[in-house]
C-alpha cells in the first residue's frame, strides 16, 4: 500500500544552508551512507522529497536540494540558464557537501538538470534515475516555445505562488490521489520564488533532454506514473529508448509519482540502485 507522507513530516527534515563565497544553497538531508541526491521539478522544492528522506535515511545519505532560485538558494546569474548551468551549480553544491559520487534522481524539470550533470560528470554518477522526465521544448518551433514560455510565466505573474498552488496542485497527481498528497504538492508550490521559477521556465523552454540522455555514459532508469498528464508515459518511454534504459510505470500514479505512490517509487529506486551494490565502498564522501 502506498501511504502518502503527511506534510507535517517537513518539520522532521528542516532546511539547511551551506554558504559558498558567492552564493548560498538550501537543502534538506538525512541519514548516513552512500549518497542519494534528489532534484525536484519546476513547481516544487526540496520538501517534496520527505517520503524519500524518511525511507532511505536508515542506510543512505539522502540529499534533496532547493535548485538555484528556489527556497534560500541563490539564483543563477543568467536570465535564461541552460541545463548545463544548473549542472555546474549542482557540482559546486556537491563539492561543498563533500559528496564525491552519488545515485542521482531527477523529477520532471529536475531530469534535465540531472542528465546534464551526468553527461558532464559521469565519474560522479553511480546511477541516474529520471522520474516523469520533462523533455524540454528546445526542438520545437520558436513560436511554439515562446507561446508556452509566455503562458507559464504569465500564470505565475498573475496568480503568484499561492494561486499557482491552488490552481495547479491537483493536476500533478491522479484523480484518486489522497488529500495528503495534494497538500504536500501545494505546500511546496507555495514556497516558490517567482524569479527562480521564471529562470527554470526558460530552462524548460530551451531544454533538450534527449540529447543529454543519448550522450550519458551511466546506468539509466526511467520511471513514470501511469496517469501522468504533465509528462505522459509516451514521452518517458522516448527518454528510456534514447538512453537504452530500463523503464517502469507506476500503476495509478500521476506526475508527482514519488509523492502519490512513495512506496512503489522507493521500491523501484531500491531495486535499480541495488544492482550496483557491489560498487558501494562507503567512500562517497570526502573525509574531513
Amino acid at each position: 500500500m502506498n501511504r502518502t507522507v503527511n506534510v507535517d513530516r517537513l518539520d522532521a527534515h528542516p532546511v539547511r544552508e551551506i554558504a559558498l563565497a558567492d552564493r548560498v544553497f538550501g537543502y534538506r538531508s538525512a541519514g548516513d551512507g552512500p549518497a542519494l541526491v534528489l532534484l525536484h521539478g519546476i513547481g516544487s522544492g526540496a520538501g517534496s522529497w520527505v517520503g524519500q528522506l524518511d525511507a532511505f535515511s536508515s542506510h543512505r545519505t539522502v540529499v534533496a536540494w532547493d535548485a538555484p532560485g528556489y527556497g534560500v538558494t541563490t539564483p543563477l546569474t543568467a536570465s535564461a540558464p541552460t541545463a548545463a548551468d544548473y549542472a555546474t551549480a549542482l557540482a559546486d553544491f556537491l563539492d561543498a557537501l563533500g559528496v564525491v559520487r552519488a545515485d542521482v534522481v531527477g523529477h520532471s524539470l529536475g531530469a534535465l538538470m540531472a542528465a546534464a550533470f551526468a553527461r558532464a560528470n559521469p565519474a560522479r554518477v553511480r546511477s541516474l534515475t529520471l522520474a516523469s522526465p520533462a523533455i524540454g521544448h528546445g526542438d520545437a518551433p520558436a513560436s511554439e516555445r515562446e507561446s508556452k514560455l509566455d503562458a507559464r510565466i504569465g500564470q505565475m505573474r498573475e496568480l503568484g505562488p499561492d494561486g499557482l498552488a491552488r490552481e495547479r496542485a491537483a493536476r500533478l497527481v491522479s484523480g484518486s490521489a489522497s488529500e495528503a498528497a495534494i497538500e504536500l504538492v501545494r505546500a511546496n508550490m507555495r514556497r516558490l520564488n517567482p524569479a527562480g521559477y521564471e529562470q527554470a521556465a526558460r530552462l524548460l523552454s530551451g531544454g533538450r533532454l534527449l540529447d543529454d540522455v543519448a550522450a550519458c555514459k551511466v546506468p539509466l532508469f526511467v520511471i513514470c506514473g501511469e496517469m501522468d498528464t504533465i509528462t505522459p508515459p509516451a514521452g518517458a518511454r522516448r527518454v528510456a529508448a534514447a538512453g537504452g534504459a530500463n523503464y517502469r510505470e507506476l500503476a495509478g500514479a500521476g506526475h508527482a509519482c514519488y509523492i502519490e505512490a512513495p512506496q512503489s517509487f522507493n521500491d523501484a529506486i531500491s531495486r535499480f540502485t541495488g544492482e550496483f551494490t557491489d560498487e558501494l565502498t562507503g567512500n562517497d564522501h570526502e573525509q574531513s
